[in-house]
Formats: structure tokens, sequence, C-alpha cells
């Protein structure tokens, strides 16, 4: 992929966001177990960074997603994964397809105070009982007159306690089967009805709020509608595609910094009369990872190279997701156990790196269900499978 001078304005620009806005406060974020999404929605908002892949009619860039990718990157550079995933939400996970399918009254009221940073959104896909299978969502939105009534709850919601809307995958049919009954639609949270049920204690992301939702009755106009009726799962499918490479690029510098941090500490750190770093199984397998983060920062190069193309990266972005997932839990323990002691205490970067990245193999679809999609592209399933 070849970067422009755009682009490195907006790694620049994306780099002093991170040093300025997040990282002096991301330990009180942490012990806090939330973060101030909308005065810091605000700030990225201002300089641009939350649309920089929309249209220019609602305030964005109209970039092509390369842009978002080197931005991705960048938040990677944050000392906790929380903030940059929040960030993620609003940009890659619940605007792509309001974006790209939506009513221009609807962009109009929700994507274009999204893009400035006036309101935090959230995507809900996932729920108790239907996490990576997306397909088996139970929340329903009955229609009454021009109305939508929906009852149901969603579970694992990013910025759920802070966010203004919501683009929730519900059922709005008995018929079709599982792929056709499905919309989404935009749920305002301050709609009567609408009850955040609790905040979720989560192993790691400490700094970004997760909430468990339930709908009431929540009435909401049928204007609300991304897209066609019955087109829900589709439309989430390609949403899906941005999240996963967003996924995968965000735990690239993130990772390089894990290593660079082990590199910095086993240098100073003796045992047996040398450094930890002197040991050539420490120091060479240092390098196997660093290796491996550039062999994924290619696949997600080469993927994203193809999207914006116009081709379909399921294939890719799935490869990518998966291999992020695993290679991340494999960078962060590798580093935690060169740290010895101090990497198994709760305050220390290295294990906020090891908690954090955990999420990556399971949120925005499980690696089994990266695996089942790959095997599928590949005409590797068992017949009926």
């Amino acid at each position: 992929m070849i970067f422009t001078e755009e682009h490195e304005m907006i790694r620049q620009t994306v780099a002093k966001f991170v040093d300025r806005e997040l990282n002096p406060h991301i330990d009180q974020w942490e012990e806090e177990g939330s973060f101030p999404a909308h005065e810091v929605f605000k700030k990225a908002g201002d300089l641009g960074l939350l649309g920089l892949t929309k249209p220019e009619r609602w305030g964005g860039g109209e970039l092509d997603y390369s842009y978002g990718v080197v931005m991705a990157e960048e938040l990677g550079r944050c000392r906790a994964g929380g903030p940059g995933m929040a960030i993620g939400v609003q940009t890659d996970m619940c605007t792509p397809a309001l974006a790209r399918f939506g009513s221009d009254p609807l962009r109009d009221e929700f994507l274009a105070p999204s893009i400035a940073g006036d309101v935090v959104g959230c995507i809900g896909v996932s729920e108790t009982g239907a996490g990576s299978d997306v397909s088996s969502v139970e929340t329903f939105a009955r229609k009454d007159g021009d109305d939508y009534v929906i009852r149901g709850g969603k579970m694992w919601i990013t910025n759920g306690t802070q966010a203004d809307w919501m683009c929730a995958l519900v059922n709005t049919s008995d018929e079709g089967g599982p792929h056709r009954n499905k919309t989404l639609v935009i749920i305002p949270m301050k709609e009567k009805g609408v009850v955040i049920e609790r905040k979720l204690d989560t192993l790691g992301m400490r700094s970004s709020d997760t909430a468990q939702i339930f709908f009431e009755d929540v009435r909401v106009p049928q204007r609300h509608r991304i897209g066609e009726e019955g087109e829900g799962f589709r439309l989430q499918m390609l949403q899906f595609q941005e999240e996963r490479l967003w996924s995968a690029a965000v735990q690239l510098k993130r990772l390089e910094d894990g290593i660079q941090e082990t590199i910095d500490y086993t240098r100073q750190r003796k045992a047996f009369g040398r450094s930890i770093l002197d040991n050539q199984v420490v120091h060479f397998r240092l390098a196997e990872m660093q290796t491996e983060i550039e062999a994924l920062r290619a696949l997600v190069y080469r993927a994203t190279e193809l999207y914006i193309g116009g081709k379909d990266v399921t294939r890719l972005a799935s490869m990518a997701k998966l291999k992020a997932g695993r290679l991340a839990r494999e960078v962060a323990d590798g580093c935690l156990q060169y740290f010895g002691g101090m990497g198994f205490m709760w305050e220390t970067p290295i294990s906020r790196l090891y908690r954090d990245v955990r999420l990556c193999s399971i949120g925005g679809g499980a690696d089994e269900v990266m695996l089942s999609i790959i095997c599928k592209l590949e005409g590797t399933l068992p017949r009926g499978g």
C-alpha cells in the first residue's frame, strides 16, 4: 500500500491526539472504569478524525479506507485499548451501514453529529444468547402504525452507558429465515423503555464502558430503518468487513510498543550476572514476534488495497482478524513472561496489554467463526456445513 503525504499528515494528527488527549489520562480512566466519551469524541471530531471515510455532505473527509486503517494503526499508540476501541465503534462499527445505506434525513440526524463528535454511537448486535452467531438474535421490532415497537436486549455494548444512539440488529419478521428477517434500526438511547441494566465488569478494556441494555416496548419511527427491511443481516456482514480490518490494524503498534517495553525492561533487569535480554532465547523470540507483526501488517494492507478497489474482502478480513487475535495473545503472553514477577502485577503496562488484547479473539466474531468463514470461502467445509 502506497502512503501519500496526506496519509502521513493524518498519521501525525492521530499520534498527537493520542499523546495529548488520551495517554496522560489513561491510568485515571482505567482506575475509574470509564472515560469521558463525549468530551474525547468532540475533540476527535474537531480534528476531523471521526469521519475520514464518510461523505463530505455529512461532514466527512470522503477518503478511501486506507486512511481509516492509518488512523486505527495510530490509535494503537494508546496505552490502554478502551478509548481506541470506543472511537473505533464510532468510526467503523456503528456508522458504516448508516453512511452507505441510510436515508438522507437519517444521515442528517445521526451521521452528521456523530462525525462532528457531538453524539456518541454504539452497535447493538450481540445478545446473551447470540454473540458470534448473529443469525440467532432475538430482539424483535413489530410494526405499529408508522413505528416499530422493540422488545429484547443487547449485551456487551461498548459505549453503552454513554451512547446517544444505537445501530441495532433486530428481527422485523417471523418469515424468511434468520438471514432474511432482520433489519438494522437506529434506536435513540434516551427513548422511553431503553434500560441500561448494568455496566459490565470486564477483564480488560477497563476504561471503556460496556453495558447490558434492555428494550421494553421502545417505540421508534420506521424511518429509522437503515436500508430495506429484511436486509439487516447482509448489511451487518458488510459492516463487519470494516470492523474486522480495524480490529487487526489497531493491534499493530500496541504490540510493537509491548515488545519495545519488554526490550527496555529486560535490558536493565539482571539475572545470573547478566541482563535478561542478553539471553539468545529472549532476543531471538522478540525478533520472531516482531516479524510476525510485520506479516500481519502486510496482510492488513493487502486486504485494505483490495477493499478500496471495490473487492469483497470477507476472506482476507477474517484472516487478518484471526491472525491479529492469536498473535496479540502470543505477544502479550511472551512479553509478560520476560517481565517475571512484575508482569503479574495488575498495574504494569504489560499486564494491561495481556488483559486488553484478549478481546480481539472474541469481539466482532470469535476465532472459531473466522475459521468457519475462511473454510466456507475456501470450500473446505464438510458437505452440508
